[in-house]
């Protein structure tokens, strides 16, 4: 760990998918050791695959939370408020709790513990298991540099990072969180175009991952706006301009901006009160 603040011990509460994602980057990117971290899980099932799987500890929630001095909220946002309440005998104001969970803001989690500790939340996408993802952050009024610092240079690990004002987080859950699934749509359906115009589907669908791979490593190395590098693919009388036309035709731009706009609007659903 490069930063001078460095926690020892983390807990993962609720290690679902996205806590999994966590631990398999953190290790991979020896950011902690299996023996620094603890999980937690609703079954015991699931807490004996991630013991197996990646060598770490599991534990219950109260007693993962009071033994860590980082602690990842990864439980779904509408456990939040029991299983914060559940941990918070075991926080202190040296413990800095990092929450992932969509919807839930840092007030909610700050009256639920009684400010007890300094929180980070960030709000990641499921590729940072291979080190490509996406993760905003933004701290409490308690959290000082160092902590969303930290949270910064662990996520960092795993792809990029933007610090971004809170109010700005349901619509990053829209956009970056859920992305993912609507480019897998994209990519399967233009893996589909070309199986119907001759190409066998397993290289149909490398072509179209490369393509979308290619594509995003542009905009973001080039730093140019997506409609320019379009237009620089885009020939007078060529064959993209006709394919753009039937984009267009089937309104793909209003349904992703929809897409992202439902899934926003979903997360912001998540942390009001029943």
């Amino acid at each position: 760990m490069s930063t001078s603040y460095n926690p020892e011990r983390v807990a993962i509460i609720g290690a679902g998918k996205i806590g999994e994602a966590i631990i398999e980057a953190t290790l991979a990117t020896k950011f902690y050791k299996a023996s620094q971290i603890t999980t937690t899980a609703r079954s015991q099932k699931r807490l004996s695959y991630l013991s197996e799987t990646f060598g770490v500890d599991t534990a219950s929630n109260i007693d993962a939370a009071k033994n860590a001095d980082v602690v990842i909220l990864a439980v779904k946002p509408q456990l939040a408020r029991k299983i914060i309440t559940e941990i918070t005998p075991g926080l202190n104001s040296n413990t800095l709790l990092i929450s992932v969970m969509a919807g839930i803001t840092l007030a909610q989690i700050d009256n639920w513990t009684g400010s007890v500790c300094p929180v980070v939340r960030a709000m990641p996408n499921t590729p940072l298991r291979i080190r490509k993802g996406m993760t905003a952050i933004c701290g409490s009024v308690s959290a000082q540099t160092h902590h969303t610092g930290f949270a910064e240079a662990m996520f960092n690990t795993m792809g990029r990072t933007l610090v971004m004002d809170e109010k700005l987080f349901d619509a990053v859950t829209g956009l970056s969180a859920s992305g993912p699934a609507f480019i897998y749509i994209m990519i399967e359906a233009l893996a589909e175009g070309g199986v119907k115009a001759g190409i066998p589907r397993h290289l149909a669908t490398e072509l179209a991952a490369q393509a979308c791979l290619g594509s995003a490593s542009m905009v973001l190395e080039t730093g140019k706006h997506p409609a320019m590098l379009k237009d620089e693919v885009t020939t007078p009388a060529g064959c993209t301009i006709d394919g753009i036309l039937k984009l267009e035709e089937g309104g793909i731009r209003v349904t992703l901006i929809k897409a992202v706009e439902e899934a926003a609007i979903k997360a912001k659903a998540l942390g009001q009160p029943d």
